[in-house]
């Protein structure tokens, strides 16, 4: 009995760390940001905010611990890149973020308490509040990393560690610019205990168009309804991801973009 409750006591302790430790991160971003916003630029103010972000990353090592991905480098950095509140690229997923030169692949990791917070944070983008839906979403992708709009195209079948309680893999395509065309990217989340993993490959996989879809998005751009171009676009997209996450599982490379996001989440230290 005494063991049990020792046990128990342990446990609560070692939670409420976790959780004061993760609030302190926060308190501190927030100040950052408070501080930064209504700074006027200078190269002392680029400075400081220089050393907030270091600072940012020392709690956040702190908070997620060692992590060793295959590939990436050792040591980490915050991903929230910016404390100006009106920078693009403002509001990144908290986290610690790994990347190759030319950040062909990325890797961002967390907690899952930090992780609920930022989806709160991110609420009216719209985003989805619950972890599983939120990794399903567009949203997810385009606000956690980078500075470039996403768009999901399907969802690949990956098989799930038996450490892992949740993951999920999407091809996509990222940019600034038009969305539609062959999907070249794959990204993948896992959850492991408290920590959040999130890879994402820019040029992982070459497809192709899809016929059928193709011939979705030439009608669904015929239409005269909505009269608004962007609107008309935004929905042709929409039925031409749906129609593509369809027929994807049937198209020739479809095992192979499987394939590489399980080798994707085989990279990482899961045990």
């Amino acid at each position: 009995m005494r063991l049990t409750a020792l046990l128990c006591l342990l446990a609560l302790t070692t939670s409420a760390h976790a959780a004061s430790s993760e609030q302190h991160y926060l308190d501190l971003r927030d100040r950052y940001i408070a501080k930064f916003s209504k700074a006027k630029e200078s190269d002392e103010t680029s400075k400081q905010h220089d050393a907030a972000l270091d600072e940012l990353t020392g709690v956040l090592r702190g908070l997620v611990g060692p992590v060793a991905i295959k590939g990436l480098p050792a040591e980490g950095k915050s991903n929230v890149d910016t404390l100006f509140k009106g920078d693009i690229g403002f509001g990144h997923l908290d986290g610690l973020a790994f990347a190759t030169e030319g950040d062909k692949q990325q890797a961002v990791v967390t907690t899952t308490s930090l992780l609920k917070h930022w989806l709160a944070e991110h609420r009216q983008d719209p985003m989805p509040q619950e972890i599983d839906a939120a990794f399903k979403s567009d949203t997810f992708y385009y606000a956690a990393i980078q500075d470039a709009a996403f768009a999901k195209y399907a969802e690949l079948p990956i098989t799930k560690p038996a450490s892992v309680s949740a993951t999920v893999a999407v091809l996509g395509v990222r940019g600034n610019g038009d969305l539609k065309g062959p999907p070249h990217e794959i990204d993948v989340v896992a959850i492991q205990g408290d920590k959040v993993f999130f890879l994402a490959a820019s040029e992982a996989i070459k497809t192709a168009e899809i016929p059928a879809c193709e011939k979705v998005w030439k009608q669904m751009m015929a239409r005269n309804v909505p009269k608004d171009d962007m609107a008309r676009e935004d929905r042709a997209m929409a039925a031409y991801t749906k129609c593509f996450a369809k027929e994807a599982p049937s198209q020739s490379w479809f095992a192979a973009a499987v394939k590489k996001a399980q080798s994707q989440l085989e990279l990482l230290p899961l045990r």
